[in-house]
């Protein structure tokens, strides 16, 4: 009979007991946001395990104190060669919403609903093009893509806003017509993005192909 560790050993997953870069990658993003105060030092241990059920419990997952695939993916920490070949940003899961919802927080909170969805949808259009990564993680995480993600502000406590934001922007509305891209005019930015075909305004954003 096979453990439940064994089993998840078996599936890649980290639990109580593991060791490695793998833990520590773990250990420092739960410490950016907030939910471990323990050493980074690559031990899954009791206090590494407590600050994964925190997070869990705080994002809608299970807490089993378990890194599976939901929760790296609510970290932020998917491989993206693991990520399926198929059906560019279709599948989507729980970890997959709170990452947007904290990208729309970090990027978005002063603006209206329609505002917020807007910075979601633009997310979701990426990974359904061949310039950007194909998963919802990888989009977020490509190195400089966010400002809120380079300045932390995506750490910050959600609010029920962006989280409905998110899970319409999940549902397929996108009030941006299939924009790529979107800044605040109003800020210094690079003088390449004005050069991209402008959709629309919504608030202080313009969204663009």
């Amino acid at each position: 009979m096979i453990s439940l560790h064994g089993l998840a050993a078996a599936q890649g997953n980290l639990y109580w007991g593991s060791s490695g870069n793998d833990v520590s990658r773990v250990q420092q993003r739960l410490s950016q946001w907030g939910y471990y105060n323990g050493p980074v030092d690559g031990v899954y241990g009791y206090e590494t395990f407590r600050a994964v059920q925190g997070f869990q419990r705080s994002n809608g997952l299970a807490p089993d104190g378990v890194v599976g695939k939901a929760t790296r993916d609510a970290l932020g920490l998917s491989s993206p060669a693991a990520a399926p070949v198929v059906s560019r940003g279709a599948a989507t899961n729980s970890g997959d919403a709170t990452l947007l919802a904290r990208v729309i927080e970090g990027e978005a909170a002063d603006e209206s609903l329609q505002g917020k969805i807007a910075v979601g949808a633009v997310i979701l259009n990426r990974t359904k093009s061949a310039a950007f990564p194909r998963t919802i993680s990888g989009v977020i995480f490509q190195e400089h893509a966010f400002e809120s993600i380079t300045n932390g502000q995506a750490y910050r406590p959600l609010t029920q806003e962006s989280i409905q934001a998110a899970q319409m922007a999940l549902s397929g509305y996108d009030p941006t017509g299939g924009a790529l891209f979107f800044w605040n005019p109003y800020k210094p930015v690079s003088s390449w993005i004005w050069s991209r075909n402008i959709i629309t305004q919504i608030g202080n954003h313009v969204f663009a192909r």
